[in-house]
Order: structure tokens, then C-alpha cells, then sequence
């Protein structure tokens, strides 16, 4: 049963993707594409929240009266810890793609500026390295989030 609940998601973000690039061949706009795979994903991470939150509501609504505290905190304990490490996850996440935007924006520059003055290059290349920095920042965060579980 859980590893329905793994696959399902898996399976619908590889069919979107494949619909996408498909309607793309056909002459679909690139646009439309993007926003059908972001909705996608959206529909999978509202799925996957929902689902065990849905579960655990179930189950403690079943569960005897007669069950013991420490079932329910200990079920409690692992879901924070879940949440902390999708928080761990995310943190990660959106501070790798900051660096990459960032990366992606002043490596071109940095290139052209010291293809027309070589004396550029080092100052070109402090300003790529400061944009790598965001996702070493974001690492770090994480990292230390990770000692706090």
C-alpha cells in the first residue's frame, strides 16, 4: 500500500512531463507547457501533504481509547520530524536555485566583460563567486537544521 502512495506520484509527474513534450512537438506554446508541469507538481506536493495528514486523522480517530500515550506521541514525534526535514529540504532547495539564477546571470557578463578587457577577470569572478555563495549559505542553513532534529 505505501509504495502505491510513492509510485503514484512519481508515475503522474512522468506523464505530465511526457504530455508536455509531446504538446510542445505538436506546436503548443512553451508557456503552456511550463504552467501544465508547475500545476503538476503543485497537484503532487498538495497530494502528498494531504495524504498522510488525511491518514494520521484517520487513525487516531479508529485507534482504542485504551492505546497508550506514548504510541501517539512517538506517531507525533516521527510526522515533526518529517515536516523538519522537508522544511531541511526546501530551505536547500530554493537557496540552490537562488545560486543558480544568480550564476546563470553573471557568469554571460563576466564572460563577455573579459572578453573585451582581460583586467576584468578577477573582478568578474568575484561577482560569480558571490552568487555561488547563496547556495553554500543555504547548505550551511541546512546543516544546521539537520544538528537541531
Amino acid at each position: 500500500m505505501n509504495t502505491v502512495f510513492i509510485c503514484l506520484p512519481i508515475v503522474f509527474l512522468i506523464a505530465s512531463v511526457i504530455y508536455a513534450i509531446h504538446a510542445v512537438k505538436r506546436g503548443a506554446s512553451r508557456k503552456k507547457a511550463v504552467i501544465t508541469q508547475v500545476l503538476a507538481f503543485a497537484a503532487v506536493c498538495v497530494i502528498s501533504f494531504a495524504v498522510p495528514a488525511v491518514a494520521n486523522a484517520a487513525a487516531a480517530d479508529t485507534a482504542a481509547p485504551a492505546a497508550s500515550t506514548s504510541t501517539s506521541q512517538q506517531s507525533q514525534a516521527d510526522s515533526s520530524k518529517g515536516m523538519a526535514m522537508l522544511a531541511i529540504a526546501i530551505a536547500d532547495g530554493v537557496a540552490s536555485i537562488g545560486g543558480a539564477i544568480a550564476v546563470a546571470t553573471a557568469a554571460p557578463a563576466a564572460i563577455g566583460a573579459t572578453g573585451e578587457n582581460p583586467k576584468v577577470f578577477g573582478q568578474a569572478l568575484i561577482f560569480v563567486a558571490l552568487g555561488e555563495g547563496i547556495a553554500i549559505y543555504g547548505l550551511l542553513i541546512s546543516i544546521l537544521m539537520l544538528q537541531k532534529i
